[in-house]
């Protein structure tokens, strides 16, 4: 049995009502779904999905959608798309063996970065169970610094721009 801790209770409060609350995305909201099977071992000792492990998928969509949509070589091409920021607000749980599609959208549309916006949705759902935003400010792969998205790749990432 833990005892109650008042000073945590707060704190978790006070996150709560700082964070903006995130609205529960509708897989109409996306134009681009990757498919993902859930695996054994993504599964925690709660069985379900374990949180870190949505941050995989998101990984794996945006990836998967650049390299074969917008033609990223990740092992010689010029740039390479470094994560520098993401987060994921969670809805209901998933667990294996549920066959996932993981929504992809891009938010914002920079010269060297770009927010993607994706939603896990388990297979033939409409709303999403996970929510989350990814950075990616692309680099030169030699010096590590920004520079401007390759026109493939800009073109591809265009396609998934919301308004």
């Amino acid at each position: 049995m833990f005892a109650k801790n008042d000073n945590a209770v707060f704190v978790l409060d006070l996150a709560n009502q700082l964070q903006e609350p995130t609205l529960m995305p509708q897989r109409t909201d996306y134009p681009h779904f990757q498919p993902i099977t859930t695996r054994w071992h993504d599964n925690d000792a709660y069985g379900h999905v374990n949180n870190v492990t949505y941050y995989s998928f998101f990984d794996t969509a945006v990836n998967t959608y650049l390299i074969e949509v917008g033609g990223l070589d990740i092992h010689d091409g010029e740039v390479v798309g470094f994560v520098v920021s993401s987060s994921c607000d969670y809805f209901a749980s998933i667990a294996f063996p549920d066959r996932i599609e993981i929504g992809l959208r891009v938010g914002k549309l920079g010269n060297s970065s770009v927010q993607y916006e994706l939603a896990v949705f388990k297979q033939g759902e409409d709303e999403a169970c996970a929510a989350g935003r990814f950075v990616h400010v692309f680099v030169d792969r030699v010096s590590n610094q920004p520079v401007a998205i390759p026109a493939g790749l800009r073109g591809a990432l265009q396609r998934l721009v919301v308004q």
